[in-house]
């Protein structure tokens, strides 16, 4: 009795497109958004402070930040022992920074009373933005409740300035992602409107926003799997 043949090796296939992720933005190939990064330099720098456990996936915004802004860092962890190891430079205490609220208003601010962006002392005295003073500004990066972990486990950051955002316009993510209240926004979309509040170029608004456009759109054009809501 003839025996069969072993049959051949299936040939290799490439990996799906998606599975490839370019070395400069860390993404998928079919979500590689390089061709499109617009760098626009700011005056003031711009710190990221993400969370260890925010999953970065595929459609987060802080890597583009820091591909559009040379003035732009980002750092992960829980907390820090002070503004200056917050920065990587201990004697960066002598800098003037200013914090995004993740944290709410402090007591007694009327949110109603605020324009579109609002710069506060740590007593909830409004600011002039024009003359604001400011070396660079720090964002919470997270899901809502991994940023109020980061505000609750640096007590310095209540010592800093807050910077309120009253966003003009929804998210730009729509069905990709889903936000509770209208006002919660990600970190590129505070970010992109806040810089030109606070004197850097329209420019930077524009160079972010069209940015995470492409993104969102290439993300619609290849099926991508909407992540979980931001909580």
């Amino acid at each position: 009795m003839s025996r069969r043949r072993p049959s051949a090796p299936a040939p290799a296939t490439n990996p799906p497109t998606t599975a490839v992720s370019c070395p400069h933005c860390a993404r998928p190939a079919a979500l590689c958004i390089c061709d499109r990064i617009v760098p626009v330099a700011t005056r003031l720098r711009v710190v990221i402070l993400q969370h260890p456990r925010e999953d970065n996936h595929a459609l987060g915004t802080a890597g583009l930040v820091t591909l559009t802004l040379p003035a732009a860092e980002l750092r992960v962890g829980l907390s820090w022992a002070s503004l200056g190891h917050a920065l990587g430079d201990p004697a960066a205490v002598r800098e003037r920074w200013a914090v995004l609220a993740a944290a709410g208003l402090p007591d007694g601010v009327d949110p109603a009373s605020l324009p579109p962006v609002a710069l506060l002392d740590r007593h909830g005295t409004q600011r002039d933005l024009a003359q604001h003073g400011l070396d660079g500004i720090l964002v919470l990066d997270g899901t809502w409740s991994q940023a109020k972990t980061l505000w609750w486990r640096n007590p310095w950051l209540t010592r800093l300035p807050r910077l309120v955002l009253r966003p003009r316009e929804p998210s730009m993510y729509g069905r990709l992602r889903r936000e509770p209240r209208r006002e919660w926004v990600s970190t590129l979309e505070a970010i992109a409107d806040v810089l030109p509040a606070l004197g850097e170029p329209p420019a930077t608004r524009d160079s972010l926003r069209r940015l995470l456009r492409t993104l969102l759109q290439r993300a619609r054009d290849t099926g991508a799997t909407p992540p979980r809501p931001r909580r």
